[in-house]
């Protein structure tokens, strides 16, 4: 197996875990019939703390579920692939941050689902190519874009009456941006540049050997 295959499977295996679980608590929560609620973040009370390790394993129906195991799986893959080296400790401070920030600016409400982590993940994709000054890593930001490019309407309440977290969504957001920053020198960076003149193809041949012969002859006579 080459180097590429080895990287890639990497990039797909903690991002899929992550689903399955998901995935099984919910199955968990509809096979038995049961409201995990409670394990979600409920901010400004003490019994809603354990929802910021708990609250991205739980969904209220299928379309919530599906909807955000999609884009999370996406944009996870992307992180564990292009920034493996600091993947696990984005994808970690992603959770943990975020999760506090939801507690601490999140109005009176139970809140679930892992949308703070695709916010978390979408900002800081997008903006650390942008840091980095680095092709690849620019059209990843780029693609972030275009196709996430409408998260951006979820930050704020503009339809204070839909059952959107968009507490969630922006502390998630802010959290991206944070880490992108914090994070700017490490992982891959783009490529020092050459150094040293560049040869001049055109000059003839006969310049460059006369100009050689003259630097021996002022060698030799400052010997």
């Amino acid at each position: 197996m080459n180097l590429e295959k080895k990287r890639f499977l990497y990039a797909l295996f903690f991002p899929t875990v992550f689903v399955v679980l998901i995935g099984l608590v919910f199955a968990c929560q509809v096979g038995l019939h049961i409201d995990l609620y409670w394990l979600g973040v409920h901010p400004g009370r003490l019994n809603g703390l354990l929802g910021i390790l708990t609250h991205v394993f739980v969904h209220s129906d299928i379309t919530h579920l599906l909807n955000n195991l999609l884009s999370f799986w996406i944009l996870s893959v992307a992180l564990f692939y292009f920034y493996r080296d600091i993947a696990l400790r984005i994808l970690l401070y992603s959770w943990l941050i975020s999760g506090t920030l939801l507690w601490i600016i999140g109005r009176e409400s139970w809140h679930i689902g892992c949308s703070d982590l695709i916010y978390c993940l979408a900002f800081f994709l997008f903006l650390s190519g942008l840091l980095r000054k680095h092709i690849p890593l620019i059209a990843i930001s780029l693609t972030v874009v275009f196709v996430y490019g409408s998260l951006v309407w979820n930050l704020l309440p503009w339809m204070p009456d839909r059952p959107i977290s968009w507490e969630g969504h922006l502390a998630g957001a802010v959290t991206g941006i944070t880490l992108a920053v914090i994070f700017r020198h490490q992982g891959p960076q783009r490529p020092p540049e050459l150094e040293g003149e560049e040869i001049d193809d055109n000059e003839p041949y006969w310049e460059e050997e006369n100009a050689s012969e003259e630097d021996e002859s002022i060698a030799n006579s400052n010997i």
